[in-house]
Order: C-alpha cells, then structure tokens, then sequence
C-alpha cells in the first residue's frame, strides 16, 4: 500500500537489520549435532518466537481438541519423557489439535503439536514417541531457527511479509506476525533435517525407553501411503517430511546399531496406546461426517452438508467445531440470527477458537449491532489475525468516522493475498491518498510553447486517482499569480501536461519564473 519511497525505505531497513544481524552473529556448536554453524537466531529469540506463535499457529489449524483432555496429557506426558532425552533444556509443549489432516509440526523452542489425524493413524505408543522424537530434533537442532536464518541471507529480510499457510482452510487470510508462525510449520525440511530427526529422534525414544523399531514401521507405513498418493498424507504430514525409501534404511542401519548398543528391551505400549486412544476411535465416525459436510459445502450442496453436521453433532455432541460449521452455513445464507444462536452453542462448548468469535461478530455487524460486533471481531484478532476480521473492523471504524483507526485495520488486512487483500488496499488507498495526497501526486511547473506554463502532474499511487485538485503560485517580475488546477482521470503510474491558464507577458525570460505546485486534494473512488 505504501509509495515506492515508503517501500524502498522498508527494503533498507530490511537490509539493514540483516548487516546487524550478521554483524552480531555467533560461531557456535549445534547442541543436537556438534556441528559447528554460524547463527544470529539466539536461544532466547528462538523461545520467545515459539511462545509467540504457538497460539495463533494452533488456531490456523483448527485449534485445540479439547472432548479429550486426558488423550491431550497422555500426549504430552510421552512427548516430555522423549524430550528429556534430548541435550537441549527447551520449555517443550505438547498439544493435540483438532484437525482430521495427519500432521505433525514443531516451532522454534519446543513448542510442539500433533493432529488428532495422525494420532488415529498410529499403532501403538512407540510410533507415537517417534513422531514426537522426530520434532523435538527439529526444535532442539534448530531446524526452524536455520530456515529463518537462511531466510535473513538470502532475502534480506528478517520478518515475513507474505505467506499462505498449508493444511487449513484459512490459508491465504492470516495476517500480522501469526504469519511468521504459519511459514515456519509449513516450510518442507531439507533432507539433512529430515535424516537428523531420525537419527537423534529414534535415539531419544530408544533412550526414553521405548523399542526403536517403530521408528523403522513407521517410515515403512508412511511410504506405503504416499506410493498411494491418499491427498489427505499429501496435504498433511509429507507436505513438510517427505518419506522415503532411503530414510527406511536409514532407520534400520541405525535400529541395528542401538541394538548392538544395548537397546533390545523397549517398549512398543500397545494396549496402553489404544486404551488413551479409545475415545479417539469412537469419535471418528463424527468427525468423517464432518469433513464430509465441509466438502459438500464446497461443492455447495448445503442440505446434504447440513444432514452431515446433525448426524456429527448426534454422535458427539460436545464437539463445538460441529457447531461452528452448522453456524457458517446460517451466516452464510444470511439467516444472522440462527447464526448468533449456533455460535453461542459452540462457544459453550469451546471458548478458545477465533473462527466462533469471527463468525458472530459478522453476525451482529449485519444486524447493526456494532457495540457487540466490535467486540467479537476484536476477540478473534486476538486469538488469530485474519483480513476478514480486519476489513470488517476496518470498514466499521470509517462509519464511525474513525479515520486512524480504519487505516491501521486496512492496512494490516492488506497484507493477505487474493481478493481479501486487494478489497483491504482498496480501501486503505482511498484514504491514504485522500489524507496525504502530496505522498503520491508529483507535480511541477514548466514553460511550454508560447509561453504557456504548464503542469506536468505524476500519479506515483498503485491505483487510479479520480480526482487531483493542485495550486498554483508563481512570480512573474513583480506579480504574484494564485491559480487553482483541477486534474481528473489519472491512471496508476500516468503522467499528464496541464495547462494552467497563464502565460507569460512578451519578452519574459522563462529563467526569471518562479512557481510553486501545492497538492490541496486528491481522491481515489
């Protein structure tokens, strides 16, 4: 949204963190691999990072599971005894998201999540400490930490401007910092990454107690499914750890060695997996109906889609993500109040998850009820930043001639891609050239033929101005001239000579002219 100066000034300060950074960068040894390696990420930035993103990213992909707590500390409990074995002495957090797609992901200082999706893939609690093995690695290796610094060499550039987070139907909407976290746990692992989270994973389960060899049928499964190309692998899990017949490999020459090192009685904890999974078996007929509906949705068959969600939310009636798409499909067809009511039912059930929020405050703003929309769209910033929230805020602030306020929002929301964002730069150009038109008109007077003075005016905004009213003051021997131009129709980009309706008195030299332009207006419609 900004002019090209604002811009270049914003890659130069880039730049300039970036020379800092390096300036202040450190030799120092992996503490996972020994490695020696250049890093300008400290320890304390790569925690503060995790615990900075670790909510919002969670709610980008469908926020916590919370039918289950028990499932949830079971989770955590064998993440922190894989954990313990790692060199690294990181704040670990384990959480259960509630998302059908199987995932797994890590932050920067251990800040670590697993889907109830690749849960209800596992067998038993060995391959479920594998998988969390694998991240803690990613975390304690500073594999997230890596990307951001070869982010910072090869762009430039320290924070990032542009992302479309994988694995959620928000992709393409969340803005402000909570990008950051969304690059991270989408970013695809290089194969040095991925060979180092099995190696030290599997021998942080080993160590832990558990049998490595899960490690082994685990790849061995994930293989098998992505020869069988099922999108919803493709999508999750292998989007960001691709598998592997040489990581297969990998796991049994390194299996056979920890056996020769004394690591033969592990545990596999099978029954006491499937006992902690119990509930997440039985509920899995509700959630298959449930992404049935939101796929029915997309193919706009609404009543298929809604008997889908009544048959979910029969089945498992706590569950508020049910709730919250039968909402959707009210705010959707414009039924608001139906829609306020089902809201309600899901934040009975969960009030932790931004869409709940985001969804009633659209509700209320279509009923005119801005006191309780400002309310609900803000509590969903708070949890996730979307441009949908904030161009609804946006817009909102400029009814109640909020100039300040509806800029900020605009200009945050501007910053998704696609249609949501163009709608959010639309809007805030429209009030930024109308508040600062002299950032974005260029104008300067010259003598053009016949001693006509002349205006040549530049339009240096991204879009198309509509209407640019300048002055004119100019001294011409011992006369001053006050003279008013009005410029319309001005393309993004375009340059236009104006005559200003003076000329200069016969045998004037043109050197002894001065003139000054004042850009008094400009509009964008």
């Amino acid at each position: 949204m900004a002019d090209k100066t604002s811009i270049q000034s914003n890659i130069w300060h880039h730049l300039t963190v970036t020379a800092l950074a390096l300036t202040l960068s450190t030799c120092a040894e992996n503490p996972v691999t020994g490695d020696r390696e250049l890093t300008f990420v400290s320890e304390r930035q790569e925690i503060s990072l995790g615990q900075e993103n670790y909510r919002p990213t969670q709610q980008s992909q469908g926020g916590q599971w919370n039918i289950d707590p028990e499932l949830s500390a079971y989770v955590s409990e064998v993440g922190q005894r894989v954990a313990a074995q790692s060199p690294r002495d990181l704040p670990y957090e384990f959480v259960v998201l509630n998302s059908s797609v199987p995932n797994a992901w890590a932050l920067p200082g251990g800040k670590i999540a697993i889907n109830r999706g690749l849960l209800a893939e596992l067998d038993n609690e060995a391959e479920l400490a594998a998988v969390l093995g694998h991240e803690v690695v990613h975390s304690a290796a500073r594999h997230g930490a890596q990307s951001m610094e070869r982010g910072m060499l090869l762009q430039g550039a320290l924070l990032v401007t542009s992302v479309a987070a994988q694995n959620t139907e928000y992709a393409g909407v969340i803005v402000g910092g909570a990008q950051l976290g969304a690059q991270l746990v989408s970013t695809r692992y290089g194969r040095e990454a991925e060979r180092e989270g099995d190696l030290y994973g599997t021998r942080y389960m080993a160590e832990a107690g558990y049998d490595p060899a899960a490690a082994v049928s685990l790849q061995e499964a994930f293989v098998r499914l992505s020869e069988g190309n099922n999108p919803g692998w493709l999508e999750g899990f292998f989007a960001s750890h691709p598998p592997s017949t040489e990581r297969v490999q990998n796991n049994r020459q390194l299996v056979a060695q920890l056996r020769t090192e004394g690591y033969t009685n592990g545990e596999l904890g099978e029954q006491r997996y499937q006992q902690h999974t119990a509930r997440l078996r039985e509920t899995q007929p509700a959630y298959e109906a449930f992404d049935e509906a939101y796929a029915l949705l997309r193919e706009d068959k609404v009543e298929e889609a809604e008997q889908k969600l009544d048959s979910a939310i029969a089945m498992v009636p706590q569950e508020a993500r049910f709730y919250g798409l039968k909402a959707d499909v009210a705010l959707m067809q414009r039924r608001y109040s139906a829609a306020i009511e089902t809201y309600n039912q899901a934040l009975a059930r969960d009030d932790a998850y931004f869409d709940y929020y985001l969804g009633r405050g659209l509700a209320y703003s279509r009923q005119g009820n801005e006191n309780r929309a400002r309310a609900d769209l803000q509590a969903s910033v708070d949890l996730l930043p979307t441009a949908l929230a904030m161009n609804e805020l946006g817009t909102m602030a400029l009814a109640a001639n909020e100039r300040g306020a509806a800029k900020q929002y605009f200009e945050q929301a501007a910053q998704a891609p696609g249609e949501l964002g163009a709608q959010a730069q639309a809007s805030y150009m429209r009030l930024d050239v109308s508040d600062n038109p002299g950032n974005y008109v260029q104008a300067q007077a010259f003598v053009g033929s016949g001693g006509r003075i002349q205006v040549r005016v530049v339009n240096r905004a991204p879009v198309d101005i509509t209407e640019i009213e300048l002055e004119l003051q100019a001294s011409v021997g011992r006369e001053s001239v006050r003279r008013a131009i009005a410029v319309r129709g001005l393309a993004a980009g375009q340059a236009r000579d104006v005559d200003s309706g003076l000329t200069l008195p016969a045998e004037t030299d043109p050197q002894t002219v001065q003139a000054q332009i004042f850009v008094r207006r400009a509009a964008v419609n």
